[in-house]
C-alpha cells in the first residue's frame, strides 16, 4: 500500500531520460572545438564520445565521466584529481603526465593508453586493470615528482611483472 502512489505516479508520468543522464546531449556539439587547457573543472559527461578530442592540460578536476568514450583523445599533464570516471573506456588515450589523484575509476578501461608520467595515487581501479597498468607503469609526473609505478601501488600486488625499460 505505501509504494501504490509512487507506482501510480510512475506510470502517469514516467521517468525520462533526462533524468537518468541529466547531460545534455547537444552540448556534445560545444566538446568539437579546441579543448585544449580549457577549465572543465567538475563538468559532467554521461554516454559523450570524447574519442579523439585533445583535453591535454585541461582543469578536469571534479568532472563526472559515465558510460564516456575516450578513445585516442589526449589528456597529457591534465589535473584530473578527484575525477569520477565510471565505466569510460581510455582506450589508446595519451594520460601522459596527468594527475589522476583520488580519482574512482571502477569500471573503467584503459588498453594501450600511454600513462608514461602519470600519477594514480590515491585512486580506486579496478584489480584487473590496475594489474594491467602496472605492467607498462613507466616514468615520474613532473608536476607532483610520483612516480607512476609507486602511485598505483605495484609492488603488492599479486601477479606484477615489472614493467621493462623502453630502448
Amino acid at each position: 500500500m505505501i509504494l501504490l502512489p509512487l507506482i501510480v505516479g510512475l506510470i502517469l508520468n514516467p521517468i525520462s531520460a533526462n533524468a537518468l543522464y541529466p547531460s545534455d546531449p547537444s552540448s556534445v556539439d560545444v566538446l568539437k572545438g579546441n579543448l585544449h587547457g580549457q577549465d572543465l573543472q567538475n563538468t559532467e559527461y554521461v554516454k559523450y564520445d570524447l574519442s579523439g578530442q585533445d583535453l591535454g592540460e585541461t582543469n578536469l578536476q571534479g568532472a563526472y565521466m559515465s558510460v564516456t568514450t575516450a578513445a585516442n583523445a589526449s589528456f597529457k599533464g591534465a589535473n584530473m584529481d578527484s575525477l569520477i570516471a565510471y565505466a569510460t573506456r581510455f582506450d589508446n588515450a595519451d594520460l601522459s603526465d596527468a594527475i589522476i589523484t583520488n580519482a574512482d575509476l571502477l569500471k573503467s578501461y584503459f588498453d594501450g593508453a600511454n600513462i608514461d608520467g602519470a600519477d594514480f595515487t590515491d585512486s580506486n581501479l579496478d584489480l584487473a586493470q590496475r594489474k594491467s597498468l602496472c605492467s607498462r607503469a613507466t616514468g615520474t609526473n613532473p608536476k607532483t615528482g610520483v612516480n607512476t609505478l609507486d602511485s598505483l601501488e605495484c609492488t603488492g600486488l599479486r601477479g606484477y611483472i615489472p614493467a621493462t625499460p623502453k630502448a
